[in-house]
């Protein structure tokens, strides 16, 4: 397995099941749903504490949290990934547009710019 930025894998826009699970992932994670989630945890965290249950209880109350708190880290990183591939893929595409158009010449620049342009509709 070979671990490389997004910009650099060459895919031009193609989702596999990583990119698609990810981004439902990311779409709950910023719904009131997952909120009242993190709440819910929280609450049995603290009342596990509050009610002096055993230890194993509060292992378990703390390990949740913990495990959806790596959880949230990785969808984050995903996130800040898939953002700044787009990012560069945008910037990269009016750098070329603008040079076609200073020489004065028309290529596949500026249909590589309104694709680009467009590039969040499909993510």
């Amino acid at each position: 397995m070979v671990f490389r930025h997004p910009a650099e894998r060459g895919d031009k826009g193609g989702s596999g099941r990583f990119e698609k699970v990810a981004e439902l992932a990311s779409n709950f994670t910023s719904s009131a749903a997952f909120s009242v989630l993190c709440v819910a945890l929280v609450a049995g965290f603290v009342g596990v504490h509050l009610a002096g249950l055993p230890v194993s209880w509060q292992h378990l109350a703390g390990d949740s949290i913990g495990a959806v708190s790596l959880l949230l880290l990785a969808l984050l990183k995903n996130a800040e990934r898939r953002a700044e591939h787009a990012i560069q893929r945008k910037l990269d595409a009016i750098a070329a547009a603008l040079l076609e158009q200073q020489q004065g010449r028309s290529a596949d620049a500026h249909e590589d710019l309104d694709s680009a342009i467009r590039m969040e509709e499909r993510l």
